[in-house]
């Protein structure tokens, strides 16, 4: 049994919105990312999974039991930060966060002041004046402070600042020394790349691909941006056999080299290339392999 199970799991809206026959799990100790953009039915599988919305087939379950008819169970064992968090507006923070710890039945306040600590949170004022990213504080800490089995964060860094998005994945790499499972829809690639064990990818409701983090540096190019002297060489380099070229605009060529490193400069050697640069594709060069530029890819 594994903590989390998605199995075959439909649910239409119509018009294409909706999730498609998507199956994924999630080990244990696992950290694992979703991506994709607005509308490709991440958050649609995450309320499933909160048994917020009941699939028309297949089958969820969190901790050996389903997610739709269990869900009052299942809830005492996880953390949850929602995409937008809903928020009693005229509580105080510190308020909020006690109101929490107290449904859960928390006995200990220790990993709670732990968290308070390390996001810098001032809790005292009232939420409904609160910036977003001190929202977003607040939903961290009560994710958190019940050192729940299995974490489920929807977009968990939003609105946060670059020092406190760091903050956040030093807290993920914790939590994962800890053995707790994540399962994390995050747009911020770097972020997913630090933290993520495997990384699935989903678009139009369907899963298309799902990478092994561990595994990344096989399937990413590195991407030579070459300068020639003339716009006629750089023509005869995107025709060269053996090359996988990207893009050319005038004199400059972009190939993606994986395997083949020497191979690829003996060639580009024999046009004896001006300048060239040489990049490492980034989690998102990849994603974006599935989307196309054309496409909106905020997750």
């Amino acid at each position: 049994m594994k903590p989390i199970e998605i199995q075959n799991v439909t649910k239409d809206f119509g018009q294409g919105k909706g999730v498609f026959d998507i199956s994924f799990s999630v080990n244990e100790g696992e950290v694992f990312g979703y991506l994709g953009p607005n509308g490709a039915g991440k958050s649609t599988t995450i309320r499933q999974l909160l048994g917020f919305v009941k699939p028309q087939k297949g089958s969820l379950q969190m901790l050996g039991m389903d997610c739709f008819r269990q869900a009052a169970q299942i809830h005492r064992h996880i953390g949850y930060l929602a995409g937008e968090i809903a928020f009693v507006e005229n509580m105080k923070g510190m308020e909020y966060i006690n109101f929490i710890a107290q449904l859960r039945g928390m006995k200990d306040n220790t990993r709670m002041k732990e968290l308070i600590d390390m996001f810098e949170l001032n809790p005292t004022g009232k939420i409904r004046k609160m910036s977003k990213g001190m929202k977003q504080k607040i939903g961290l800490v009560t994710a958190f402070m019940d050192s729940p089995k299995i974490v489920i964060l929807d977009e968990p860094t939003s609105g946060l600042d670059p020092l406190m998005q760091n903050r956040f994945v030093d807290l993920i790499l914790e939590e994962k020394k800890k053995g707790t499972t994540i399962l994390m829809s995050s747009h911020i690639f770097e972020e997913v790349e630090r933290t993520c064990d495997r990384t699935a990818i989903i678009r139009q409701g369907q899963i298309v691909d799902t990478v092994d983090m561990t595994n990344l540096s096989k399937i990413r190019n590195q991407v030579y941006t070459v300068t020639l002297s003339n716009e006629e060489q750089a023509v005869r380099l995107s025709n060269q056999s053996g090359l996988m070229v990207q893009s050319r605009e005038g004199a400059v060529v972009k190939l993606l080299v994986n395997n083949n490193v020497a191979g690829s400069l003996k060639i580009l050697a024999q046009y004896e290339p001006v300048d060239l640069q040489i990049a490492t594709q980034s989690l998102e060069d990849i994603f974006l392999h599935y989307y196309g530029k054309g496409e909106e890819k905020d997750a």
